[in-house]
């Protein structure tokens, strides 16, 4: 019978005596050297002479690593990786995501714990691309499936090729954790809510100069002449070649008719076989449920078919653990990323709990002693929580605040303006409104929270985000680190 994921991991911390004062020093030490490393780095930048290592290159990534295995206390191995990705899964959306889950479970919410929250290493990962200083999916999913940070809107090319360019990109692809995972007998997988060609999955097995160019529609003229190839088909070739052995998730619309002929003992299910699917089902399985993006939570029909993302993880994790080689999975929540660019909360809230479904149901299926977690995010959104509201007021709701003697009123919050105003809101988006502010209605329906600066949909914001981390190595994510840094942990942990 496997030991509980959770209970290990609290034995595991239990304060000693002189052996972990040791370990703790040791840890100190060694990031206090590391700063001072970093201190003298930069005074050489300003003298004009070369750096040791550029800031998100492949080298500043293994340095990354080599910090935290000289703070570590016993290496060790997993079998197994599986990598969560919470696109748009800034703190603020996780801390959101909390309290929309406890008040849905009959709580004030703040108090709430999520399942990766229970997770005993926690780090900040930097999220900026080559090129910008807030990042997109395509350049940050790179880095964590490459080791080495590239431009914005390219998938594991070199950062000294420019997006669109099909003809240097060619000569500057970049090796992936799933290729390398291929070669060292892991099978691999992807799930994911969005489009499978979308960015973030599609840096798992595809390599382009340009994120848009997900369909053989999708791919220039020009760029189709010098030898570039379209996201679906890279997918194509990659299940095929035997890179690539499950796929789950969304965007038919972007293959070809004729794909499913293509694909000769590879079991092709949909939502209704999904259930069907278990243990002993020949390997590679492609599930593809819907056109295009799969459909949000919060606002998916009684008769709509498509699995649920705890759904498809579940049946991904029990069908991989099923190798005596091992694996790596890579679980996208594609749609909380989208939710934010509508401008609408409560969209990605509800994908964001329906994330951390995934994540307990990978760790209900896993051995603790065999599998690393990691679940982080790509970037973040400027997603705000304010307004000072009362302890438990309803996270999607008004702000109703409390009184001088910390009573809480019984109406909401006005602004400045006499009006009302939800706790969540953004920076920028759809929902900046022009001349005097609109009260919130109560209707029932998602609404779009209000917005400070018009803009044709909400962007991504700059700042880190969390990574959570379990299981063997889980102990070198840790601080402050570059994103790209991610990909080295767990390439260490598998021993490639």
């Amino acid at each position: 019978m496997k030991s509980s994921l959770f209970s290990k991991t609290l034995i595991s911390q239990t304060p000693g005596s002189k052996t972990l004062f040791a370990k703790v020093m040791g840890s100190v030490l060694c990031f206090w050297l590391t700063a001072c490393a970093s201190t003298s780095v930069l005074a050489t930048q300003k003298s004009g002479k070369p750096s040791v290592t550029v800031p998100g290159s492949f080298a500043d990534g293994n340095k990354g690593l080599a910090q935290r295995l000289n703070a570590r206390q016993t290496p060790t191995k997993a079998k197994n990786v599986i990598l969560f990705i919470g696109d748009g899964m800034g703190v603020s959306t996780v801390t959101a995501m909390r309290i929309h889950a406890g008040q849905k479970n009959g709580m004030t919410g703040e108090e709430y714990v999520l399942t990766m929250d229970r997770f005993p290493h926690l780090a900040l990962a930097k999220t900026y691309n080559t090129d910008q200083q807030v990042s997109d999916s395509a350049g940050t999913a790179s880095a964590i499936m490459t080791g080495q940070k590239t431009r914005a809107g390219v998938l594991n090319i070199s950062p000294a090729v420019k997006k669109g360019d099909c003809a240097n990109a060619l000569k500057a692809q970049v090796p992936t954790l799933f290729e390398q995972a291929s070669q060292n007998g892991l099978s691999t997988g992807i799930v994911s809510t969005a489009r499978i060609t979308h960015a973030t999955p599609a840096a798992a097995y595809a390599k382009s100069p340009h994120r848009n160019w997900e369909s053989d529609k999708d791919l220039p003229e020009s760029a189709r002449n010098a030898g570039c190839r379209s996201i679906a088909a890279q997918m194509q070739n990659a299940i095929t070649s035997g890179t690539l052995d499950l796929v789950l998730g969304g965007g038919n619309e972007k293959f070809p008719k004729e794909f499913m002929d293509t694909l000769p003992g590879t079991k092709l299910i949909s939502g209704a076989d999904l259930s069907a699917t278990d243990r002993k089902t020949p390997l590679p399985i492609v599930g593809l449920f819907s056109q295009d993006h799969m459909a949000y939570m919060a606002s998916k029909k009684p008769n709509n078919t498509e699995p649920s993302l705890s759904e498809m993880t579940r049946k991904a994790v029990s069908r991989l653990e099923n190798t005596q080689g091992g694996y790596v999975l890579m679980v996208e929540g594609g749609r909380i990323d989208h939710g934010h660019h509508a401008g609408k909360a409560e969209l990605a809230l509800e994908e964001g709990i329906e994330f951390d479904r995934a994540v307990k149901a990978a760790v209900d299926l896993i051995d603790p002693d065999e599998t690393l977690i990691i679940v982080t995010a790509d970037h973040s959104h400027v997603f705000t929580i304010a307004g000072y509201p009362t302890r438990g007021n309803p996270i999607l709701g008004t702000v109703i605040g409390n009184d001088k003697t910390g009573t809480p009123k019984t109406k909401p919050t006005l602004a400045n303006d006499g009006l009302p105003y939800t706790t969540l809101g953004y920076q920028n988006g759809i929902g900046a409104t022009k001349g005097e502010r609109s009260p919130m209605l109560n209707s029932g329906q998602v609404i779009i929270q209000k917005a400070a600066i018009p803009t044709d949909y909400e962007t991504h914001a700059g700042e880190d985000v969390p990574v959570f981390a379990i299981g063997p190595s889980s102990d070198l994510v840790s601080g402050v680190m570059e994103q790209n840094t991610i990909y080295h942990i767990m390439r260490h942990a598998l021993g490639f």
